[in-house]
């Protein structure tokens, strides 16, 4: 079965239809993202892990926090040498988009990691942290959105986009550090 395609002008071959190209597949792809939270937390609650596989889990979600977090931050990084003019649109994109891959497999590898380390979700701080996860999510798809349209912008960019960057860039920070926060406040509990 084929996948369907975006209509073209007559003489342009039609593509695929991917996963930025209209605020309807980013929401498609964060109701997926929901579904596959849901189903972790599902996970965790039916599935004891015994110390070597717990401890396994521990080390891969640090790794994974290592992964995924110094990868934002290295795209932050970019984004905010862009915004004080130390460099182009096109190189703060660039180093963006390779970032992708890290960002999604740390925070795949958090999640999946996180789902064996017996998560209290009794616990006011671990429903937060799932929600900061949660939101996570779904504004890393929408950041997606964002470089897409960024990438397509023919001249200088507006306000408005270069607010939506903001906003994504600080809210993406603020639900990483949350997360770490809390995960730290329960290991100490």
């Amino acid at each position: 079965m084929s996948s369907p395609a975006v209509s073209a002008p007559h003489g342009v071959p039609a593509r695929p239809l991917r996963l930025y190209d209209s605020w309807w597949t980013v929401a498609a792809a964060g109701l997926v993202a929901v579904l596959v939270l849901t189903a972790g937390l599902w996970f965790s609650l039916h599935v004891r892990t015994d110390e070597t596989l717990h401890t396994a889990a521990l080390f891969v979600h640090l790794a994974s926090l290592v992964l995924g977090f110094g990868a934002v931050l290295s795209a932050d990084y970019h984004g905010l040498l862009w915004a004080t003019g130390r460099c182009t649109l096109t190189e703060a994109l660039g180093a963006t988009t390779r970032l992708h891959v890290p960002i999604w497999a740390g925070l795949g590898g958090l999640v999946a990691s996180g789902m064996m380390l017996h998560p209290d979700l009794g616990s006011p701080l671990t429903l937060a942290k799932v929600g900061l996860v949660l939101l996570l999510t779904l504004n890393g798809l929408q950041a997606g959105l964002l470089c897409r349209r960024l990438a397509a912008a023919a001249g200088p960019v507006g306000r408005g986009v270069t607010a939506w960057g903001g906003v994504t860039a600080l809210l993406s920070q603020l639900c990483w550090w949350g997360a770490v926060v809390i995960g730290f406040l329960n290991t100490n509990r």
